[in-house]
């Protein structure tokens, strides 16, 4: 996981769900004052899940199977000035992602700002455009069987 670990609700509940999995280990990579918080980490750490940070994305990289990237929020920080000194730390481009491998798929909640480059979206391990779309597609069958139409959706 990268990006704003701090502010961002996707990454907390994600770190929080994949727990309950047997998974080998979660890895953080963000900017000093944006980390992920203590009580997410406790929680995963309470299921047996090895947690690791890193202060760069290019050795976290190197092993993992799923990249999963948040934008730095605006609207969370309490000046522009303080918004723009963790804007632009990190980027996924081509380049960097030759780093990877080659079967790894790469995660963003969009919308995106500079995280993730134009470049990299015709990459085969871009996975964002899916997940937003498959997203939609399960949000459309939760409202479908709460206002008891499911029926109508086959």
């Amino acid at each position: 996981m990268v990006g704003d670990l701090k502010n961002g609700r996707t990454v907390h509940s994600l770190a929080r769900l994949l727990s309950l999995y047997k998974l080998r280990e979660i890895r953080y990579v963000s900017v000093p004052g944006l980390e992920m918080p203590s009580d997410v980490i406790k929680y995963v750490s309470r299921r047996g899940i090895v947690q690791n940070e890193f202060p760069n994305s290019k050795d976290a990289l190197k092993d993992s199977d799923v990249l999963y990237a948040t934008r730095i929020q605006k609207e969370r920080f309490n000046s522009v000035r303080e918004y723009e000194k963790y804007c632009g730390w990190f980027t996924i481009t081509p380049q960097l992602m030759t780093f990877a491998k080659k079967k790894m798929i790469v995660m963003h909640p969009l919308p995106r700002l500079s995280e993730i480059s134009v470049e990299f979206d015709t990459d085969p391990r871009a996975a964002y455009f899916r997940q937003m779309e498959n997203g939609m597609f399960v949000r459309m069958a939760l409202l479908a069987a709460l206002s008891g139409q499911a029926s109508q959706l086959s």
